[in-house]
């Protein structure tokens, strides 16, 4: 067994676990990290950094069952169930199916060719910078509040926000601060951009990650290497679930500059590294 391999795997793990959901792109912050350690051979490295997501994900589910459950539960007797407690999660369920269906016909259809010309540190440092600004942009623009709660977000608002969330199909984008940020511009809460954010990801990732698996499982050659996958897996479930929760508290009390400054020193870190010393950043 190659320990080291397992380390970086666990590495890996905890970096998406704190980056999923944060908008500051877990999958630039991988894409990085695996570059800078030399993570596994590429086809492999590209596959892990797209399944692992999948541990992040688990976190959401388990963190948020109740009203996932209400709002499918909804959907299906086309009742609101619970409705005492949550505005409608009827609606919830409908929005997230609404916004889910602009970046799953991208990405079925361009899915190959991001990866191939995208998945690479320069793409990643480029989009940090921009998402860092963009991020700046919409926290100071004065934005009348149209959604206190996820379950408030209307099918039309569910289909902006899904248009946003196309973006985070280029690496250094980050699923998480598209659809936030996007959501925070229409006129969602803080609160609820992040939630709706978080349940939003079920579908996508969860879809993104199976069906990669199921087109690029050959790669896997070994036991160990199924290993290492699920060992990124369980560590991004276990920190995930732990960032989920201070997220929410922290977007119920402050805004999103920091991740903005952390976006853009970040990028320009890596352009800085390329040309001072060489380094091959388009990998």
């Amino acid at each position: 067994m190659d320990l080291l391999l397992i380390l970086q795997a666990i590495i890996m793990g905890i970096v998406e676990g704190i980056t999923e959901f944060l908008p500051i792109s877990s999958t630039g912050y991988l894409i990085l990290s695996a570059d800078i350690m030399g993570f596994w051979t590429k086809d492999k490295a590209d596959l892990f950094i797209v399944v692992i997501q999948l541990g992040a994900i688990l976190a959401v589910i388990y963190e948020y069952w109740g009203r996932l459950w209400h709002a499918l539960m909804g959907l299906i007797t086309g009742k609101s169930e619970g409705a005492n407690t949550l505005t409608n999660p009827r609606q919830l369920g409908l929005s997230l199916i609404v916004a889910t269906i602009p970046v799953m016909i991208v990405g079925f259809t361009m899915a190959d060719q991001i990866k191939q010309y995208l998945f690479n540190p320069y793409t990643v440092a480029m989009m940090l910078i921009i998402g860092g600004l963009l991020i700046f942009y919409v926290e100071r623009k004065q934005i009348d509040l149209i959604a206190k709660e996820a379950e408030d977000v209307t099918l039309k608002t569910a289909l902006m926000i899904g248009l946003f969330q196309c973006l985070a199909l280029i690496p250094g984008t980050s699923r998480s601060g598209s659809t936030i940020i996007g959501a925070l511009w229409l006129g969602v809460s803080r609160k609820a951009a992040a939630e709706f954010s978080f349940f939003l990801g079920i579908p996508v990732i969860v879809g993104a990650g199976l069906l990669d698996l199921l087109k690029h499982k050959d790669v896997l050659s070994s036991g160990q290497d199924w290993l290492v996958l699920a060992v990124g897996i369980v560590v991004s479930f276990v920190i995930a679930l732990l960032c989920i929760r201070w997220l929410v508290d922290w977007v119920s009390r402050r805004d999103f500059t920091i991740f903005a400054w952390l976006r853009i020193v970040t990028g320009v870190l890596v352009l800085m590294v390329s040309w001072l010393f060489g380094y091959n950043i388009e990998g």
